[in-house]
């Protein structure tokens, strides 16, 4: 492993001596050539030979920025490099105090050897539960050892269904099933029968959120039962190739608008900037996959958070009535990285995010304190789509999906 040093960090909460750091997993050792590329393309000074604490992404994670970084490099030719990831040395005494709030104990480690940073645990081995023999006691222990909190009807689904298909499921069947199936895909708790004071309402919260659509639907031509709504567009031409001819010409065609906003409010208040990013990134792809394939156009933000209490710049409204949750960023964090990291992912991606809202909110009414401690972060985008796309063919019983894609980690799970 090579550790290269970068520039000094001004940006910190205590007066220690702290710089960026570079880390690099090499295949082989770098030629003078290939190390003046990369020094170059880091803003790095040289090879590090400082000793002290460092504040790296946890071990056995990727960050964004070593995915980004890692890939630029290959792009300039440096073959070498497996992996490169940033960090901060501190090379100074710091107060454990100090320390703490020098880093995000939810994505970040402090650690004293960096040695064996890069290297990787053998994969453990796959599980089977014994379905064929222990019934729904399997299922049930697969649910407890993997998380996933199965209802009683999931239960006796996969007991079922694997009993008929006479064999066994694995841990990562049972895991797949427990996400798809989740609340944050089919909405169980959301379509439940809602009890107001005792007395049954006759709607469900989900049907409240429908019944807008239900009472004024024109215009409106796919609305909850895909990944985004299609709203009626215009007829335009449309330039592509003639599925008979196979030739490139314009065509007269309707043309539909894609609309989907959704909030991602928990990550972003673990993580603001990867967490704002992944928001967006969940909407492109929400746009993109509805039908048979929409385009992206434009994109939109917001964040609502507590009282910023700006150093220096606190308002006399803002009173601290209790500490912020240390588990959750603090929303002057949030609003520093939230919508540079939902710009960001945009601007990358190639969409221009064209609005957004920001608002502040936190005040003590009859003994409760409300706020934004948990924010609210708000994706949203506007696309095109073919009308001849909006709808998805079924598929034959019997066909085989392919789950593709890269590391699975348990994020948000």
């Amino acid at each position: 492993m090579l550790v290269l040093e970068g520039a000094r960090l001004v940006r910190v909460s205590a007066p220690v001596e702290a710089h960026y750091v570079y880390l690099l997993d090499l295949r082989y050792p770098l030629d003078p050539q290939a190390l003046d590329l990369v020094l170059t393309l880091l803003g790095a000074s040289g090879v590090s030979a400082s000793l002290g604490l460092y504040i790296l992404p946890r071990k056995g994670t990727m960050s964004p920025w070593s995915s980004k970084a890692t890939e630029i490099l290959r792009n300039c030719g440096v073959e070498a490099v497996l992996r490169v990831e940033r960090g901060v040395c501190i090379a100074s005494p710091v107060d454990p105090g100090a320390l703490a709030s020098m880093y995000d104990r939810m994505v970040e480690g402090v650690y004293d050897a960096i040695s064996d940073y890069f290297q990787r645990p053998s994969p453990a081995q796959g599980r089977v539960f014994d379905v064929q023999s222990r019934g729904q006691e399997a299922v049930e222990e697969a649910g407890r050892l993997l998380g996933l909190a199965l209802s009683r009807d999931e239960v006796l689904y996969l007991t079922r269904a694997f009993r008929t298909m006479g064999r066994n499921p694995t841990d990562t069947e049972v895991m797949t099933f427990g996400q798809v199936n989740s609340e944050h895909c089919r909405h169980k708790l959301f379509n439940t029968p809602l009890v107001m004071e005792g007395l049954p309402h006759g709607l469900t919260l989900f049907q409240m959120i429908r019944h807008t659509h239900a009472a004024h639907p024109e215009g409106i031509l796919v609305a909850y039962d895909d990944n985004a709504a299609v709203m009626a567009g215009f007829p335009t031409r449309v330039f592509g190739a003639d599925p008979a001819s196979h030739v490139y010409a314009f065509s007269e065609e309707a043309i539909d608008l894609v609309v989907k906003v959704e909030t991602h409010n928990h990550p972003t208040a673990i993580a603001p900037g990867p967490g704002a990013a992944t928001g967006v990134g969940g909407e492109i792809r929400d746009e993109a996959a509805t039908g048979r394939g929409g385009q992206p156009r434009a994109g939109l933000c917001g964040f609502a958070v507590s009282h910023l209490r700006i150093p220096g710049f606190i308002q006399p409204w803002e009173q601290e009535v209790a500490p912020h949750p240390r588990r959750l960023a603090a929303p002057l964090q949030i609003m520093l990285e939230g919508p540079i990291g939902a710009a960001d992912y945009s601007n990358e991606f190639g969409r221009p995010q064209l609005c957004g809202f920001f608002r502040t909110f936190e005040q003590v009414v009859a003994g409760r304190h409300r706020g934004f401690h948990k924010p609210v972060m708000v994706a949203g985008g506007i696309g095109h789509i073919r009308r001849i796309h909006e709808r998805k063919e079924a598929l034959p019983a019997g066909a085989w999906i392919a789950q593709i894609g890269g590391p699975a980690l348990r994020v948000g799970l």
